[in-house]
């Protein structure tokens, strides 16, 4: 079982997500006696895979991935799947990862599981536990076909294993003549949060219990302090209190944080199916009914406005 780690870079580097993809491939090829192969674009330092397991490198040097399209970068990956007899394909399954899995599956006419949530339990045929109906619930699917992508959703395997691959680097360039690329990127516009939601590690989240964009400035200094993203509720964005790169939920970005601190944010069903695979869940709202309580490890019944100013104080004193 030939097994082929898609990395993805953003301006040449590495994310989370990344080593988490390496590592996963890692395990799975522990268990089945065969190496990993990683393929990035475009990276900067490619032979940092090797520390999460990667035993050969493949780095397409000539593309750049903001400037890529989603259907060049499938081309290539597929292209080199194909050459390299690869029968499994791990991708994390980020919005990099939604956009470009299934279009390798068509290229490929291989089997995709996606949002992954453990190892395979078996193999012949593969067999994997997944999330579904965004995050309502489990699935575990089945695919009897001879090549499968898996994408995996991010923080929710657990810890990240640094396991010492070989690191052999094949340094390609990729011609992108042949491909029909009907698709052009005109601009990108990077998000200007500190910490990507989906590889943040805490997430301080706020919804129209805050009353006001005016009243967010305790939510950022209580994220500053702790080493956390900032988040909200689809209300929030919708109103224009937050951008909408911070919306939480069935519709915005699922996350899968070690913590989530929910700050006046009632938690409707389709706010919880975002968060539901957080850690531990803290809720400060001041009404006792609110249904987010039923899903917290931790509640705080009050008024955000005393509790948080109480919280950032005691904070500051255990950091000094």
């Amino acid at each position: 079982m030939a097994i082929l780690a898609l990395v993805e870079t953003w301006e040449g580097a590495f994310k989370k997500t990344s080593y988490e993809t390496v590592s996963y491939g890692k395990q799975i090829g522990q268990e089945n006696g065969t190496e990993v192969t990683a393929l990035t674009f475009g990276s900067n330092d490619p032979s940092m895979l090797s520390n999460y397991g990667a035993d050969t490198i493949i780095n397409v040097s000539n593309i750049d991935v903001e400037k890529a399209s989603n259907q060049v970068l499938a081309q290539i990956s597929s292209d080199l799947i194909k050459e390299k007899n690869i029968e499994t394909i791990i991708i994390s399954n980020t919005n990099f990862g939604k956009s470009i899995a299934p279009l390798i599956a068509q290229m490929l006419n291989s089997g995709l599981l996606s949002n992954a949530i453990d190892y395979p339990e078996s193999y012949s045929p593969l067999t994997v536990k997944c999330k579904a109906f965004s995050g309502k619930a489990h699935a575990t699917y089945q695919s009897s076909n001879q090549k499968n992508i898996i994408t995996i959703l991010p923080s929710s395997i657990g810890e990240i294993q640094e396991k010492k691959g070989r690191g052999e680097l094949i340094q390609i360039e990729s011609a992108t003549d042949h491909i029909n690329n009907k698709i052009k990127i005109k601009s990108r516009h990077k998000s200007m949060e500190k910490i990507p939601l989906p590889e943040a590690e805490i997430v301080i989240s706020a919804g129209r219990g805050l009353k006001s964009s005016d009243n967010w400035g305790m939510i950022e200094e209580l994220a500053e302090l702790l080493g956390a993203a900032t988040a909200c509720s689809k209300p929030v964005s919708d109103m224009g209190w937050r951008p909408h790169s911070e919306h939480v939920g069935q519709t915005g970005i699922a996350i899968n944080p070690k913590l989530y601190i929910a700050i006046g944010i009632s938690g409707a069903i389709q706010h919880l199916a975002g968060v539901s695979g957080s850690k531990n869940i803290v809720v400060i709202n001041t009404d006792p009914e609110a249904p987010f309580f039923k899903a917290a490890n931790y509640g705080i019944i009050g008024d955000a406005f005393n509790v948080v100013p109480q919280l950032i104080e005691a904070v500051k004193k255990h950091n000094n």
